[in-house]
């Protein structure tokens, strides 16, 4: 199982979102470059970076701290929230950043992606599918779209992506466990994708379950802020998998 720690910036600090709820929000840290520093040094490789600002507004916000925290770090480093142009992928691309995750685009802007995998390659372009009840959520989890999450994960594989990060945002931030039923189907139904976990991990179970259900990466961020997962632990599970 590859682990990938999350952060969420807002207002250049480290927060987490209950629900995605911008009212039901939590400060973890004020120094979000010494918070991904501290992962790097519990042996992880990756960081999932959310501009929660951007994804609000839809332009990138906190950019300048992502290019120091990859300029700072030697973690791959994924970034998503309010990315909506070639030049704005083409931008975190060339600041350090691994991989750009294109959310509410997938939905609103397909050829946007379609000429993002053309032009960069879909091990640097992540799908990110956020969805309630089956269907997909848009614009910070604002809206709620009459879209299936496998209807849309079709017409993505289409057009070349391979990696998705697929969430249900009634399980992200409230420690209830992953939607491991929804992922699992997810995964079966499109064995060309990798199905990346997002949202509800909380424990070490959480996570075998996950591995059992041919989920191979799982992202973890409020169960890492709270200590439920610690990053030794989240380390050693990774290093396991490996």
């Amino acid at each position: 199982m590859e682990i990938i720690p999350a952060i969420d910036l807002r207002n250049q600090q480290s927060v987490r979102l209950y629900q995605g709820d911008f009212e039901q929000t939590t400060l973890i840290s004020q120094d979000p470059l010494q918070q991904a520093k501290q992962i790097e040094a519990a042996g992880l490789k990756r960081l999932h970076l959310v501009d929660l600002d951007g994804a609000k507004s839809g332009r990138p916000v906190n950019r300048e701290l992502i290019k120091q925290i990859c300029a700072e770090t030697a973690l791959k480093v994924e970034v998503g929230g309010g990315i909506r142009t070639l030049a704005q992928i083409n931008g975190y691309l060339t600041s350090g950043v691994s991989r750009v995750i294109l959310g509410s685009a997938a939905l609103t802007d397909p050829k946007l992606v379609q000429a993002a995998v053309d032009q960069f390659g879909n091990d640097q372009i992540v799908v990110g599918i956020d969805g309630k009840d089956g269907k997909v959520a848009i614009s910070g989890w604002l809206e709620k779209s009459d879209v299936s999450m496998s209807t849309l994960m079709t017409s993505m594989i289409a057009v070349g992506v391979v990696n998705f990060i697929v969430t249900d945002i009634t399980k992200d931030g409230t420690l209830s466990g992953p939607n491991v039923a929804l992922l699992a189907k997810l995964q079966q139904n499109f064995p060309t994708a990798q199905v990346i976990a997002s949202g509800g991990v909380t424990t070490v179970t959480d996570l075998n379950n996950l591995g059992n259900a041919g989920i191979k990466s799982a992202i973890v961020g409020r169960a890492m802020a709270t200590g439920d997962l610690t990053l030794n632990t989240l380390a050693e599970v990774s290093a396991d998998a490996g």
